[in-house]
């Protein structure tokens, strides 16, 4: 695909799931014949959010698993994971060997579910669409880095870059470079609403209730032409508002299937006590949490501040006490399944200790106790977030230092508060969009950062993190993220705190569900089937 090698990262390696409790096969069924599958995930239509499912606009996990399985992109990680390979396209590599140049060529016959071809057209339109739009909320920066769109007839595009970029492959695979349909998505706004149309493996027909989705029906498109085998006719994805709720739809066999997100105690009770006719998968997980910053903010504007809560959390506190088996301490932005990964926190300040924050706050003259909330969200991440966001501010309220009081919101109004620079301190979690060190360093440190951050690394931004795309070897690149994860663990403009584990819980009778859901916390429903596959 590419005329230099990429390196595969460390992970790969760690993809084989593992499978516990299997009992007598007794599959669920919600009577219209398709697969039922449950999430957690919420998606709300609101004033400050319009377009939740626009590829243009979402940029976070539950959206991109609906758009995986209707928006088609040019390239796809492979089952197991590794480089990716063409999808919507025949074929695609670098042009040249500076990897600035990538051509790729579309598949013959390519057509829209509607049964419209396909055309480089419509490729250019799809992208050029998420640079114009350039959505605060959005994933604009994975593809900053194109300066123009080519097209050459009707099945070959080429995509010159402004620089370097080893990764861009990998971009490739992502939702926001799903080809759309021009006149279905206007060109310089965002498609309201939950439809979604292109040319993947489904189409979709979303549930909807006061403005939020209920369920969606995943119907095989008949005009798909791709890379993926779909073993399935239909899927559903039912919503539920919590893991309890979730598991309980489990229990009396109306899902077939439970994914993001199980709580902890369900993944434990299930490991300790299995289930009769249900059994639990546990696969490598790249997810990471950590505490983000509005680093103009008065409270935390000093990074003595932000140093002084590095020097004091105890992450296996944490991960022991709040998520158990289903999490890890975390001291870098990059995970330790990745390659590049350093413990850059961990090398800098060492074990939890009071009074080396207090000597961090008083040689930069910052008055104690430091006052401030600490925003959480209640609805996104789990039903462990609560308790973890408490016990962070009994650690740093325990030492006299910090005043801190903890303060809840449900996503849909959070996000947008966060992204005006409404918190000082927030607990976010980071699902990676490909498994490379870039990933979990240039969304936080590059320009149109994820967080809306006002922090700059002129040497990150600069420097660094483009010197690190010219590699096309990864593990060339270590020593380059090495002085990457430095500064963040010196300046802290975010705080990590934990990596996690992934487990899926599944009835028997459903085959597949060891590739449905992969590392990157991808629904790849396309994967499941009845029966012992």
């Amino acid at each position: 695909m590419n005329r230099k090698t990429l390196v595969l990262p460390a992970v790969v390696g760690l993809l084989a799931p593992v499978l516990a409790a299997c009992g007598a096969a007794d599959g669920g069924s919600d009577g219209n014949g398709a697969i039922a599958v449950g999430t957690t995930d919420q998606f709300v239509a609101s004033k400050d959010a319009p377009a939740p499912l626009d590829p243009a606009i979402g940029y976070e996990a539950g959206v991109w698993n609906v758009l995986r399985q209707t928006v088609q992109t040019l390239m796809h990680v492979p089952r197991g994971g590794g480089l990716p390979v063409p999808e919507a396209a025949e074929s695609c590599s670098f042009t040249d060997t500076a990897n600035e140049s990538y051509r790729c060529k579309l598949r013959s016959g390519l057509e829209f579910a509607d049964g419209s071809a396909v055309t480089a057209e419509d490729v250019k339109y799809s992208i050029d669409r998420v640079i114009r739009i350039k959505s605060t909320n959005g994933p604009v920066s994975l593809l900053n880095n194109i300066d123009t769109v080519e097209t050459k007839g009707d099945r070959e595009v080429v995509f010159h870059l402004r620089a370097p970029d080893a990764t861009f492959p990998y971009k490739l695979a992502t939702p926001p470079a799903g080809i759309v349909k021009p006149g279905t998505y206007p060109a310089d706004s965002g498609r309201k609403g939950f439809q979604v149309d292109g040319s993947g493996p489904y189409t979709m027909k979303p549930e909807v209730k006061n403005n939020q989705v209920v369920k969606v029906l995943f119907t095989r498109n008949p005009h798909y032409k791709g890379d993926l085998k779909v073993q399935n006719d239909k899927v559903e994805l039912d919503l539920f508002p919590d893991a309890t709720a979730m598991g309980k739809a489990l229990d009396d066999k109306k899902i077939d299937m439970m994914t993001r997100t199980m709580s902890p105690k369900q993944s434990q009770d299930m490991l300790e006590n299995p289930k009769d006719g249900i059994k639990l998968t546990e696969m490598p997980g790249l997810a990471i949490s950590y505490i983000g910053f509005d680093t103009d903010d008065p409270a935390v504007r000093n990074k003595a501040v932000r140093q002084a809560m590095a020097q004091i959390i105890d992450r296996g506190q944490i991960a022991s006490e709040v998520y158990g088996t289903t999490a890890e301490p975390l001291y870098s932005l990059i995970p330790s399944s990745i390659a590049g990964h350093t413990n850059s926190f961990f090398n800098k300040y060492g074990e939890p200790s009071t009074a080396k924050a207090a000597a961090i706050l008083k040689a930069a003259g910052i008055h104690t106790p430091v006052k401030f909330t600490l925003h959480y969200t209640t609805d996104h991440y789990g039903d462990a977030t609560s308790t973890e966001f408490k016990t962070l501010s009994k650690q740093l309220n325990d030492t006299g230092l910090f005043d801190v009081t903890v303060e809840g919101t449900p996503w849909a109004k959070y996000r947008p508060a966060e992204l005006r620079g409404d918190y000082a301190a927030y607990g976010m979690g980071w699902f990676p969009d490909f498994p490379d060190p870039d990933n979990y360093t240039a969304p936080f440190l590059d320009k149109n950062n994820f967080l809306n951050s006002p922090y700059t690394s002129t040497l990150a931004r600069r420097t660094l993190i483009p010197d690190s795309r010219r590699e096309a070897d990864r593990n060339v690149a270590a020593k380059t993220f090495k002085k990457i994860q430095d500064i963040v663990a010196e300046d802290v403009p975010v705080l990590p705190v934990w990596q996690g584990k992934q487990y899926v819980a599944s009835r028997d009778g459903i085959s597949g569900v060891e590739w449905a859901v992969n590392s990157s916390a991808d629904l790849q429903l396309w994967e499941l089937s009845r029966g012992t596959g």
